[in-house]
């Protein structure tokens, strides 16, 4: 990314849909009563895909929910109650939110009125690279805060004191950090220092929250020097005092694993790396903490516990392929987690009807010189050549 940036917002498809273009007449953007804002201004003059189209309106939410059904397109009232309906139409999702100021309390938990100043709205968010505004379909840049500036120089910056936005919204420490790995080519010391001081606000967010936070994070293409910086200012420290600077080597080596192996990041696994190996009561208390579902918990705890076996197909056999890609990848040996990345158990050769052709009486000892077989047949690299199972299913029944 260069310092340089477009002096207007970059043409936006969208804008150029029958339902884009329904939308903006309805809201009368081209008289700037609406306004692109946040991640999508931020993003488009930064030259990234942008996925969230967030839309600020000096309409009353009623005003909004009325033009938008009058131009027939469908209006959701996702939040109607602090300003925000949601828009749908033919592929296009666009949030829209009145204008807002704080009246009483801060950030999430603020008790708010609408507005039409734009400044006041621009006040109440959290980093001022994304409290820029354009103009649609024309493109025109609004800056009330420093962003475009802060943009330029690679800085993710507080809006106001960083001390009282915390105080706003505790998730925003995270948040700090994260758009920090993003954006910022230096972070930010008065940001960093007002972080550090808060840390242990985190305590009072609900563990989804920091999980939802920590995903994000973990997912970028290279964490680890945020991450490096968290932990030496003991960001984690007050919700999650497992994650440790000692891991952080380990982290590394799983990210190169992940590029030289050619699989995409995975932040259960990133996870997973940064907590003791084999300590999978650990693991899993961290994934209950954190809330995660259980199907996350279940990747988080099993790429921390040792292979089942030394072979990884058979490893991946008795243990899934995908726990046993996490564990190479963490071990930094992309060149044996290659071969299983897809790779499908194969079925068994066998039943229990061919133990007992072979003479066993039906009964508890079938299973038993089934498994017997099963071993042998995973032991030998899953052969599928009939002569190869018959012998090894002629040995486990007169074993």
């Amino acid at each position: 990314m260069s310092g340089d940036l477009p002096t207007r917002l970059p043409a936006q498809p969208w804008t150029q849909t029958a339902a884009g273009v329904a939308l903006l007449a309805a809201l009368d953007a081209g008289d700037g009563t609406t306004r692109l804002v946040g991640g999508a201004v931020r993003d488009a003059l930064l030259g990234l895909p942008c996925n969230d189209i967030d839309l600020a309106t000096r309409l009353t939410p009623d005003a909004v929910m009325r033009r938008v059904k009058a131009a027939g397109l469908k209006a959701v009232p996702t939040g109607i109650a602090h300003g925000t309906v949601t828009v749908v139409r033919e592929g296009l999702v666009a949030e829209v939110t009145t204008l807002r100021r704080d009246v009483q309390g801060f950030g999430r938990h603020a008790q708010i009125a609408f507005t039409d100043d734009w400044h006041e709205d621009a006040a109440r968010r959290d980093f001022t690279i994304n409290a820029l505004y354009a103009g649609l379909p024309g493109g025109e840049l609004h800056d009330h805060t420093g962003g475009l500036a802060d943009l330029a120089a690679r800085r993710v910056r507080f809006i106001g004191d960083p001390l009282q936005r915390i105080a706003e919204d505790h998730l925003r420490i995270l948040r700090f950090f994260r758009f920090s790995a993003r954006f910022a080519a230096v972070i930010d010391a008065d940001g960093l220092s007002a972080c550090t001081v808060r840390a242990n606000d985190l305590m009072a967010l609900s563990r989804e929250r920091i999980a939802m936070e920590l995903r994000l994070l973990l997912a970028l293409a290279d964490p680890l020097p945020i991450l490096t910086v968290m932990l030496a200012a003991g960001i984690f420290r007050p919700v999650l005092p497992e994650l440790s600077a000692a891991r952080l080597p380990v982290l590394a080596t799983t990210i190169a694993a992940e590029a030289a192996a050619g699989v995409a990041a995975a932040w259960e696994r990133r996870l997973a790396a940064l907590l003791p190996a084999g300590d999978v009561r650990m693991a899993a208390d961290v994934a209950a903490r954190l809330k995660l579902s259980n199907p996350q918990r279940a990747r988080v705890t099993a790429a921390v516990q040792p292979p089942a076996s030394a072979v990884p197909q058979a490893s991946a056999y008795s243990d899934g392929a995908e726990a046993v890609v996490d564990r190479l990848l963490i071990a930094g040996d992309a060149a044996a987690a290659q071969p299983l990345i897809g790779w499908q158990r194969p079925r068994l050769p066998a039943s229990g009807k061919d133990i007992i052709a072979r003479g066993v009486a039906p009964g508890p000892e079938v299973a038993k010189r089934l498994g017997v077989f099963e071993r042998a047949w995973v032991a030998a690299g899953f052969p599928n050549d009939a002569d190869a199972i018959a012998a090894m299913l002629d040995a486990a029944a007169n074993q």
